[in-house]
């Protein structure tokens, strides 16, 4: 296996595993055994860490390797409406760009989004990363007609940072949230070509993710653990 390719797999599932949570924020970055788990070279591991860095999900420290990128409330208050902002911006340039070709995609995301489960068969506490894939589809062909690639990088960087977040709402105690009926929403508005009602849509969807995490106790048991 070439070095590239090795760095790539170790940047996938140690981005997935962030992503996921399964590497906990705060935590510690043991590279020994990222190479003997993911069965890489050591500098597959620390090339993969690097881009991460670059990313924002993990940080590197002087003389002590790298850590999982903490979480904590003013973090999550400080990313929502940044998030929220961004997000309007490219649904509106998409919903006044998007062709034909857009609407197919976003009809199959949403169809996709909407029938597959959101936890996993084998554990109901664990988000689903099909779902999450599923999940990420459906938002991005929302986007995808946007025309300003500026925009949409920045969207990226937020998404990724988002995400964390998002996973751990969906692993809390469970809510009366209804998330297909606010797809179908989302859905709706986009193929409607109605920017103001998609952007109300879009700031509630993210802020009850964020009105979530922030009313848990276990939310706040996890940002302690990272602070310390």
């Amino acid at each position: 296996m070439s070095e590239s390719t090795q760095a790539q797999i170790a940047y996938e599932q140690l981005r997935a595993d962030l992503l996921a949570c399964r590497l906990v924020p705060g935590e510690r970055i043991r590279m020994n055994e990222a190479v003997n788990r993911l069965d890489v070279n050591l500098g597959a591991v620390r090339e993969a860490l690097s881009r991460l860095a670059a990313e924002g999900l993990v940080i590197a420290t002087q003389q002590r390797g790298f850590r999982a990128a903490p979480i904590s409330v003013q973090d999550l208050k400080d990313l929502t409406p940044v998030r929220i902002e961004i997000e309007i911006s490219c649904l509106r340039r998409s919903l006044r760009n998007g062709d034909l070709s857009w609407e197919t995609h976003l009809v199959a995301a949403f169809h996709k989004v909407s029938k597959t489960p959101i936890f996993d068969e084998g554990n109901p506490k664990r988000a689903s990363e099909t779902f999450a894939s599923a999940h990420d589809e459906f938002h991005g062909a929302l986007v995808a007609a946007c025309d300003n690639s500026w925009l949409l990088r920045i969207r990226d960087t937020l998404y990724t940072q988002w995400e964390r977040y998002r996973r751990l709402a969906v692993q809390l105690p469970r809510t009366e949230r209804d998330l297909n009926a606010e797809h179908r929403e989302l859905f709706n508005a986009a193929m409607e070509r109605d920017e103001n009602k998609i952007a109300s849509l879009i700031s509630d969807h993210f802020n009850k993710t964020t009105e979530i995490l922030l009313s848990a106790t276990d939310f706040l048991d996890i940002k302690n653990d990272c602070s310390s």
